[in-house]
């Protein structure tokens, strides 16, 4: 598989962001109340998280490692704020209908996490297609959440009515419990046919591997034990420098 797409099949399907590794949870539970709110939050993080991921592999050598995260941040930060005047401009009524949470996005641990997690390692170009998948992956996340709340708690699917007038709508999915009642019954469905899932240990991601990084095979924990065995070879370059430093020592004296 190319390196590329193998980048948007990690962020839709390996390790999605919501069903497998369960991360972003705060807009999952509050934004989903239809299907068209999961789909425009979905898609105003992905535009944050591949432009993110673009410039902070691009700056990855620049930014110092005690400041990394509050140079994030500030990316982050930034993106949001301009991403938030283009729909103030262009689509006043998705940021009405999104409010506080477009600002949110800059605390979002999706984008956080990939940020430390790849684009500060990788390449421009994969690091913008990882920031494309994961996007996608949480916007159909989303997308699906939403238009189970909707049609369970309304009758309907983007707006539109799609159930006879007999159906009694449950109108408690359209509220905040339902939010939690969805990912519950989501989560359950998971674990009873033994999907990759956070909550089981079996997922490819940097949670849903139970702590193994050793033998797992998502992205965070490849990139660990790359981190980690870099630092060891560097390690034993300086013990070995050492030792051959003593025995020329010793040799001297004798």
């Amino acid at each position: 598989m190319n390196k590329y797409v193998e980048r948007l099949y990690n962020g839709i399907i390996k390790e999605n962001p919501t069903f497998i590794i369960m991360l972003g949870m705060c807009p999952t539970l509050a934004v989903t109340t239809s299907g068209n709110n999961g789909l425009y939050m979905g898609l105003t993080t992905t535009a944050v998280l591949a432009a993110s991921n673009f410039l902070i592999a691009a700056l990855r050598k620049v930014i110092p490692d005690k400041v990394r995260i509050p140079a994030y941040i500030v990316v982050v930060a930034s993106l949001v704020t301009i991403v938030q005047l283009l729909l103030e401009a262009y689509l006043p009524a998705v940021n009405e209908l999104l409010g506080i949470y477009i600002p949110l996005i800059v605390v979002n641990c999706i984008i956080l996490g990939r940020a430390e997690a790849y684009a500060a390692k990788n390449s421009i170009g994969l690091s913008f297609f990882d920031g494309i998948g994961m996007g996608l992956g949480f916007s159909v996340a989303l997308t699906i959440i939403g238009s189970f709340r909707e049609i369970l708690g309304a009758g309907s699917i983007f707006g539109f009515k799609i159930t006879p007038e007999s159906f009694e709508p449950i109108s408690i999915f359209i509220l905040a419990p339902g939010a939690l009642f969805t990912l519950a019954i989501l989560t359950a469905l998971q674990n009873k046919f033994k999907l990759p899932s956070a909550t089981n240990g079996s997922g490819n991601g940097s949670i849903g591997c139970g702590g193994d990084c050793s033998h797992c095979g998502g992205s965070t924990c490849t990139a660990n034990r790359e981190m980690i065995s870099s630092k060891d070879e560097v390690a034993s370059a300086k013990t070995d420098k050492v030792n051959k430093t003593i025995d020329k020592k010793d040799q001297n004296i004798k």
